[in-house]
């Protein structure tokens, strides 16, 4: 093992077995470094390397501390990762929303109240019968973060905000590009909406599924 990863694997250690928790701050350098038998050059780059993942904050002038640990925070670093994938690797990271996304959408219908309900029909209503398509793939965006949430599981949230954005770029291109797409899109949304409100897991379970399918499908096809 290399020196740098055995300094990781120690941090991360401590941090696992509650030696460090979150928001503590680390021992001073030297301290540490003689602690966990390293030397500090390895502990710094170690250091680095864990800041850079979201697992500690180095405050200039002031210490370095563990984060709170939060899953969005841990993820936003897959997230910086997810963002150079393109082509057809996206069709890869729609396949895994369609088996998440699903699941997240019939939690939902378990959970969702009547205000979370209507804040959901105003949203769709904004954007009218044709809207533009960058109007649409925003308030996609949103319709889909708003429902992720209201499953109640954050790490599943995170997870579908991470894979969000690398697929962006595809919806954008189907509706200028696919006949129907934007009324195809607007009608299954309407749906997904009709079974949370009805608090049918299973109907919008199979929505959500029909709706990201299609996407995978076409995009599939254009590859």
């Amino acid at each position: 093992m290399a020196v740098t990863d055995e300094a990781i694997e120690k941090i991360k250690s401590m941090i696992v077995s509650g030696a460090l928790q979150a928001g503590d701050r680390l021992p001073r350098e030297a301290d540490l470094a003689a602690e966990l038998g390293l030397s500090r050059s390895s502990l710094r780059e170690a250091v680095r390397a864990l800041s850079l993942v979201n697992i500690l904050d180095v405050r200039q002038g002031d210490g370095t501390y563990v984060t709170s640990l939060r899953v969005p925070l841990l993820l936003e670093a897959l997230s910086f990762i997810v963002d150079f994938h393109r082509d057809a690797t996206v069709l890869e990271f729609l396949r895994v929303r369609r088996i998440l996304e699903p699941a997240a959408t019939a939690m939902a219908a378990e959970r969702i109240t009547q205000e979370e309900s209507q804040e959901l029909r105003t949203l769709l209503d904004r954007l009218g019968p044709d809207p533009e398509v960058e109007d649409l793939v925003a308030n996609d965006l949103e319709f889909h973060r708003r429902i992720a949430a209201c499953s109640g599981n954050s790490v599943l949230y995170s997870l579908l905000e991470t894979l969000s954005g690398p697929t962006t770029r595809a919806r954008v291109w189907r509706g200028l590009t696919q006949s129907g797409a934007k009324e195809r899109t607007l009608a299954e949304h309407r749906a997904i909406l009709d079974a949370l409100t009805a608090r049918d897991p299973e109907v919008a379970r199979s929505w959500a599924t029909v709706h990201i399918a299609s996407v995978e499908e076409w995009l599939g096809s254009v590859l």
